[in-house]
């Protein structure tokens, strides 16, 4: 599914960075805040954690990171969302609900990678066609996220 492309000029990291700030919506609580806080850390720790497991999903732990830290933390929230990989995955996926083309297809390579070699080292084959299914399945759910054109010009 593809949605209208989002204007490019040359502003377009001022243009972010503002649009990124108004993301931010702390809790007027100091406690539920803190309570965020934490939540953020230990989904960005499942996120950290997910770059290296292959069963442990990465994007909605670092997406799951970005909306507690909206909400519980101004200084962590602007350094997630000023991330040089991460920052403008989260701020596509807030503004229009999808990911850039490029990642996609880099998602679909590392989970290729990742799966592939974990189901050429377990030993059992009850665990190899758990570890397909797993991937299927993952591969059906990323495929069903909206993509976008890339707005930035390729390298």
């Amino acid at each position: 599914m593809n949605l209208p492309e989002h204007k490019s000029n040359q502003a377009a990291p001022q243009e972010l960075k503002s649009e990124a700030v108004e993301l931010l919506n702390l809790h007027d609580s100091p406690i539920v805040r803190a309570l965020y806080l934490g939540a953020g850390f230990v989904a960005l720790f499942l996120g950290v954690l997910g770059a290296v497991l292959p069963i442990l999903p990465t994007t909605p732990f670092i997406l799951l990171a970005a909306a507690c830290f909206a909400r519980g933390s101004e200084h962590f929230h602007r350094k997630l969302m000023e991330n040089r990989v991460a920052g403008p995955i989260i701020l596509e996926w807030r503004l229009y609900r999808s990911i850039p083309r490029r990642v996609k297809r880099w998602v679909y390579f590392l989970m290729t990678l990742s799966f592939g070699s974990s189901i050429l080292i377990v030993p059992e084959p009850w665990q190899k066609i758990m570890l397909v299914m797993i991937g299927i399945s993952l591969v059906f759910f990323i495929w069903r996220i909206p993509e976008r054109e890339s707005t930035q010009s390729t390298r």
